[in-house]
């Protein structure tokens, strides 16, 4: 005896018959190699012609020196969002929602850290930092990208749509939504202090999203993009910045809001207590201290620099010694390798 089962039982989350999995795994291929092919291209007409900038020329507006005292592009960032929006605008398996929500999400977020990245200050560091400086009237660089990511999450939310039958349900959705895509933007710029980092974390995280029925078609060409571009940034060649970070982060909450209503209630609790741990622990810290963690943090790495101390008396003094690598990891102060500008 056959089993019957009803039409609502093919239907997935969104209320759309999900097609068989050899075909999505063949298109979440497709748009994968979209991104990719798309990234390359943008990063070698980028580097090659930098774009300048007030009438600066282009290598040295996106130019960092890391730690090492060596030189780095930030260039890296425009061109995964490049890849990202061009592999998501040609892949197929997405409707036209969902590519309009994943375009408006991932290059608003970009741009917002691009003017992050470009005229932004160390005044002012973290959500503690920039409320601060708000409360005091100075609207920082940081504080104009806070606010409009979260405007920009809480739009691509209202454009990607809700199935919820009501208007009280589908508002719900729009707020949860958007607070995912904006908390995963911030979220995943603070990993991006290590060479590779934010590029693993994205791929890590990502790799679940990119599986289901409902996220491939929104996370298949970031994660294209992001993984073309990683031999440049584990190469200290190049790094995302807070353009390419921010999008990275942003595509990937977009990809999450299409998990059911419990689920996601779980990614932005996860997502808003790493934020909110970030005011107060280093995340580079926890990473060296687990063996795990670290290992796959230093995978593709080049080793990292020992400093040498000065030569001194046998007894130094404390102005004397080489700072604690500790100190040079606090939330509140610069990264040991988050370039400076040139």
């Amino acid at each position: 005896m056959k089993r019957r089962v009803s039409p609502r039982q093919f239907r997935g989350v969104w209320g759309v018959a999900p097609p068989p999995r050899p075909a999505r795994a063949g298109r979440l291929l497709v748009g994968a190699g979209l991104g990719a092919v798309a990234a390359r291209a943008a990063y070698a007409a980028l580097t090659r012609r930098p774009p300048g900038l007030n009438g600066l020329p282009g290598e040295e507006v996106w130019a960092r020196t890391n730690h090492r005292g060596e030189p780095v592009t930030l260039l890296e960032g425009p061109a995964l969002v490049a890849g990202a929006a061009a592999g998501g605008l040609l892949a197929p398996g997405a409707g036209g929602r969902t590519r309009a929500a994943a375009l408006l999400a991932g290059t608003g977020a970009a741009l917002l850290g691009g003017y992050d990245d470009l005229a932004g200050s160390a005044s002012s560091r973290g959500f503690k930092g920039h409320l601060k400086a708000l409360a005091r009237g100075e609207v920082t660089s940081g504080s104009v990208k806070i606010l409009g990511i979260g405007a920009t999450g809480l739009a691509a939310a209202a454009i990607a749509g809700s199935p919820a039958p009501s208007r009280s349900g589908r508002a719900v959705d729009t707020l949860l939504n958007g607070a995912i895509i904006a908390g995963s933007a911030n979220l995943m710029n603070l990993f991006d202090l290590r060479p590779g980092r934010a590029v693993k974390v994205g791929l890590l995280t990502g790799a679940p999203l990119a599986l289901s029925r409902s996220g491939a078609a929104v996370v298949a060409a970031p994660l294209g993009a992001a993984a073309a571009l990683l031999p440049e940034d584990l190469g200290e060649r190049a790094m995302l910045g807070d353009t390419g970070a921010n999008a990275l982060g942003a595509l990937l909450g977009l990809a999450a809001t299409r998990l059911g209503r419990g689920p996601r209630l779980a990614v932005l609790a996860g997502i808003a207590g790493l934020n909110v741990a970030s005011e107060f622990v280093s995340f580079t810290k926890v990473i060296a201290g687990n063996p795990v963690l670290n290992r796959v943090d230093m995978l593709g790495r080049r080793p990292v620099a020992v400093p040498v101390p000065a030569p001194g008396p046998a007894s130094e003094t404390d102005e004397q010694r080489t700072p604690d690598t500790d100190e040079q990891d606090k939330p509140d102060t610069d990264d040991a390798f988050r370039p400076s500008p040139a």
